[in-house]
């Protein structure tokens, strides 16, 4: 996408009625939500493939703050 579509886009998003804003607001919150629960999903499947669990993670953590 170039640059003059994104500010196209952007221009189109400004003229919207608040109500359509608020709309594309909660949609594109939405999305990102969806995105964000994935990630963590692919996360927590990576860690559980390489051994990690909540303790390590804790065990890890404690170390770092308490120097052993």
């Amino acid at each position: 996408m170039s640059q003059a579509s994104v500010y196209d886009i952007l221009d189109r998003i400004q003229k919207l009625p608040a109500e359509d804003r608020l709309l594309l607001d909660e949609l594109l919150a939405e999305r990102e939500e969806a995105e964000w629960s994935r990630e963590a999903a692919r996360a927590r499947q990576m860690a559980r493939e390489k051994g990690i669990d909540q303790q390590a993670i804790d065990r890890a953590v404690h170390s770092v703050r308490h120097g052993g």
